[in-house]
């Protein structure tokens, strides 16, 4: 089933899972461990990151990631893409490779400028927005489309109101749900939803969530995505940044709130960003599903 006939089933919310294809034989371990422990945890799908600055090789790597993953676990798993280093010639390649290898969902992105630039800069003879990627994928391919989007608004994004009018462009092209870059205060996302629905965004809109295992980690990670760490949050985590196993366990039990406190309102599901790894993530989803704050929910 793909995945929005999936978010439209209704019963209990989505849950998934984010990976990113593994650089190092460490990596593959990890990666294994978390794929074998967290599919046991029946999520509505999964998603692996693209390797878009990355060779051929690395690219096609998510293509190997996705396919075995629905081979062998027999879970829905969805490829990212990305416009970054290529021609739109090959990008069809790699479009042709994932409907070859059985893939049925994509999630559909610009990407990031790649490593050492800081300005987006589309390739020669390739695509500059996730608009007309989506667009070409809904014009010759039958991927559902996922797209990205940023409550606390895109690092090169002019304003927030702009940002809101190419998220609208990019459903009005072809994706028919929603992943919200990684927050740490609901309100961030409440009001998000709200100014979406004002502007005519009918799309389920998942919260992507991050637990917290590491200072550091989380540190660079938020400089990186522009993603706002608030006070309250930072003075806990600085409190215990010298304990790394008390930095996890706080992680895990905001995490846990704060995905209680969505769902309890209303929020369609959780996509749990990994970092490859199953123990946090383990976690807090046996808890919300212990709690099932979504019983009296009214969908959003």
């Amino acid at each position: 089933m793909r995945i929005d006939e999936r978010l439209a089933d209704g019963g209990e919310p989505s849950f998934s899972f984010e990976f990113f294809p593994p650089k190092t034989d460490e990596g593959e371990r990890n990666l294994g461990r978390a794929l074998a422990e967290l599919s046991r945890m029946d999520p509505t799908f999964v998603s692996v990151t693209y390797g878009a600055a990355g060779s051929t090789t690395q690219k096609r790597k998510t293509v190997d990631i996705v396919s075995s993953i629905k081979a062998t676990y027999g879970l829905e798993a969805m490829a990212h893409f990305t416009c970054v280093g290529a021609t739109v010639a090959e990008l069809r390649e790699m479009l042709d490779d994932m409907r070859d290898s059985g893939i049925k969902n994509v999630l559909a992105l610009r990407g990031d400028p790649p490593a050492g630039e800081t300005e987006w800069k589309a390739t020669e003879g390739g695509l500059e927005y996730s608009r007309e990627l989506i667009e070409l994928i809904r014009d010759e391919y039958d991927f559902t489309i996922g797209a990205a989007c940023f409550p606390e608004v895109h690092i090169h994004a002019d304003s927030a109101e702009s940002d809101l009018r190419y998220c609208k462009e990019k459903v009005d092209s072809g994706a028919r749900f929603l992943i919200t870059q990684l927050f740490f205060e609901n309100a961030t996302y409440w009001e998000f939803v709200a100014r979406a629905r004002e502007a005519g965004i009918d799309v389920p809109i998942i919260p992507g969530i991050m637990p917290i295992t590491s200072y550091s980690q989380i540190r660079r990670i938020t400089s990186l995505c522009g993603s706002n760490i608030p006070d309250h949050l930072l003075r806990e985590l600085g409190l215990r940044a010298d304990q790394p196993d008390a930095v996890a366990d706080f992680g895990v039990a905001y995490a846990t709130l704060q995905c209680a406190d969505l769902l309890a309102k209303g929020a369609p599901g959780i996509h749990f960003y990994t970092l490859n790894r199953s123990t946090a993530t383990r976690a807090i989803l046996s808890a919300l599903r212990s709690m099932a704050p979504w019983r009296d929910a009214v969908p959003v």
